[in-house]
């Protein structure tokens, strides 16, 4: 039985993802920078969207490795899930307790939600988009024969 390569994706759908990404990440930012929040309350969630952007790209990646039949250690996989969860409880938990309007805090999750789903999008996108072209690029020579 021969593997079945993806699809490419249509560039509608990889310029939706990468829009996607841009929106809310950028809106999440826009929102940090124009916020009345201490500089140390605005690292803080700035490195929760950079790690759950890193995360959620990892996960997507672990993931379609083991698809693929490209092996990924338990323990990576497993903290590939755990980095994900802790970034969204993280950011869950701060805002529980942020002295924010509930329209701000809404706004901060719902651009946190949809960075992490579009970066997975464009990561997809990515390796099919690099599949498509030449399957035999997409993995490096371990140069032994």
């Amino acid at each position: 039985m021969s593997k079945q390569l993806p699809q490419r994706p249509t560039g509608a759908f990889i310029g939706a993802s990468w829009a996607a990404l841009f929106i809310g990440a950028g809106t999440f930012l826009i929102g940090l920078w124009n916020s009345t929040m201490q500089l140390n309350e605005r690292g803080y969630y700035f490195t929760l969207l950079m790690y759950g952007l890193f995360a959620a790209v990892s996960l997507q990646k672990s993931v379609r490795d083991r698809l693929e039949g490209v092996k990924v250690t338990g323990i990576y996989f497993a903290l590939c899930w755990v980095s994900l969860l802790l970034s969204m409880l993280l950011l869950t938990v701060g805002l529980w307790n942020a002295t924010l309007a509930q329209s701000e805090k809404g706004f901060y999750a719902m651009s946190f939600v949809l960075s992490l789903f579009a970066a997975v999008a464009v990561q997809k996108n990515v390796r099919d988009v690099a599949l498509a072209e030449d399957p035999k690029d997409l993995y490096v020579d371990s140069g032994k024969e």
